[in-house]
């Protein structure tokens, strides 16, 4: 039974996305506001969702577990909200874990008044910095890394809130896109080299922030521009905008997963549509990896643009011969195994009468596990397909991410287990391919992979951290000392 395999484990079989963060500011409806972008950004987490508000005096909040619409679709709900400058975030978890407790924005009062954060990333060195911050007295409310930073910042002796936080963003490494508010404005700002996205829009006299400009599209809002690596911008309530760059200016490594799965196809990221960077990457696979075959299928929904891609430049037909369910809740939380494993035909179904008696080319953005893929493979099997051959729009996934993306740990990574041989069998596929690190570069406008200074963080892909894993590293030692085994990460 596959169900008995030790990588069997179909919750976790896809990279996700930790969260998505949107903020207004000098908006009439700001609550109303922020509850759309979020709604629009909910494919970055389902877990949790959470909005704070300020008046001019008053700081209010509102979280919940699930989904936007289960939390702030009622007029009573963002009626609870007011004011004209409102945050929010939508999260999975990973540091941390879930609970109530841990949903964001977080809110704390310090000496000189309120403080709202919302954060989409990951502190590597936060537990590094927490057990500091505990030793000196601080009292943690949450396990999220993202209190780390409210400590930080409340126990900086600089004299303005700006500088405080730009104090305390010099002690963590990691990425980070944070909103922050406070008694005088809006803060938001980017980690010095990007890795997570965070873009900057206009709603009349309103400023917005969020993680990808599709959010700008729903709330009727312009995209004005992105908030650059390392720069921090400063709103008031009198509608200044003020840009600083506290951290220089370097090389930007952002995440190149926002083009490969992360961002929705209708946002526009780093400067290029997602959606024709997918179709980019479907071309460079099919000219890497041709495939004699009948017919181009994608995996729904996040393989339909590379394989369209795909099919164009292979001039094999494109087809749907794979339809997916939108109306499938969480497997996580069926009552049985039983139901858990039969999660892939609740999501997935094959169209008989288009793939029975066919070769099919397979397109999906990625294998983590490889128990999904083998899943569909043997749908298609079943459905009378005479071959199957895999393409994934992705460099094999070989290394765990440490920057706010829920991935394995390293040893439940198939592509760190075995090579693509091993993999196709696994699988069950006919032939098994992926697109190169240099053809996914030149997919999205770049130029060959820089060894030396590369373009994107691709650290899932080749292992290499663009920065320190300060917590990583002490466990690592830890576990040394101990002699018991950890997973490298290289």
């Amino acid at each position: 039974m596959i169900t008995s395999h030790p990588f069997y484990d179909e919750h976790g079989d896809k990279l996700r996305e930790e969260c998505g963060v949107f903020g207004a500011i000098n908006a009439t409806d700001a609550s109303a506001a922020t509850a759309l972008g979020l709604h629009a950004l909910q494919h970055r987490g389902q877990e949790a969702v959470g909005i704070t508000s300020f008046d001019g005096e008053h700081f209010y909040q509102r979280r919940g577990l699930g989904h936007v619409a289960e939390n702030f679709s009622s007029p009573e709900a963002i009626a609870e909200l007011p004011g004209t400058m409102a945050g929010g975030h939508v999260r999975y978890s990973t540091t941390g874990g879930a609970g109530l407790r841990n949903v964001q924005p977080l809110y704390a009062d310090l000496a000189f008044g309120g403080f709202s954060i919302a954060h989409n990333g990951n502190i590597s060195n936060a537990e590094t910095l927490r057990a500091e911050l505990v030793a000196k007295g601080a009292i943690f409310q949450s396990t999220s890394d993202t209190e780390v930073i409210i400590h930080l910042v409340a126990t900086s002796r600089y004299p303005t809130l700006r500088d405080r936080l730009v104090d305390a963003l010099r002690l963590v490494e990691g990425a980070y896109a944070l909103i922050v508010m406070t008694p005088e404005g809006m803060i938001a700002c980017r980690d010095p080299l990007g890795i997570r996205p965070l873009q900057m829009g206009r709603m009349g006299n309103a400023v917005a922030f969020a993680s990808e400009t599709v959010a700008f599209d729903v709330v009727g809002a312009k995209f004005d521009r992105q908030v650059e690596p390392g720069e921090l911008i400063e709103v008031d309530f009198d509608g200044n905008v003020t840009s600083f760059r506290p951290f220089g200016e370097g090389a930007a490594r952002p995440c190149i997963f926002e083009h490969v799965y992360f961002s929705r196809p209708d946002s526009i990221f780093d400067g290029r549509s997602v959606y024709e960077a997918r179709k980019a990457i479907g071309q460079q696979l099919a000219i890497e990896s041709p495939c004699d075959a009948d017919l181009v299928v994608p995996v729904p929904d996040s393989g339909v643009p590379a394989a369209i891609g795909y099919a164009q430049q292979s001039g094999v037909p494109f087809e749907l011969g794979i339809i997916r369910s939108h109306y499938v809740g969480r497997t996580f939380i069926q009552p049985s195994d039983g139901a858990r494993h039969s999660g892939v035909k609740r999501k997935h179904n094959a169209n008989r009468a288009l793939v029975e008696g066919k070769r099919i080319v397979l397109i999906d953005d990625s294998i983590v596990r490889g128990t999904t893929s083998m899943k569909i493979v043997e749908m298609m099997r079943e459905a009378g397909a005479t071959e199957v051959h895999f393409r994934v729009a992705s460099p094999p996934t070989a290394h765990s991410c440490f920057y706010g993306v829920d991935t394995p740990e390293r040893s439940k990574l198939l592509a760190a287990r075995m090579d693509v041989e091993p993999m196709r069998e696994f699988i069950r596929a006919d032939s098994l391919a992926f697109v190169s690190i240099d053809g996914l570069y030149r997919a999205v406008g770049e130029k060959p992979r820089n060894s030396n200074c590369p373009q994107f963080c691709d650290a899932c892909f080749t292992g290499d951290y663009p920065t320190s894993l300060t917590d990583l590293s002490m466990k690592q030692d830890g576990a040394a000392q101990l002699s018991f085994p950890v997973n490298k990460v290289a």
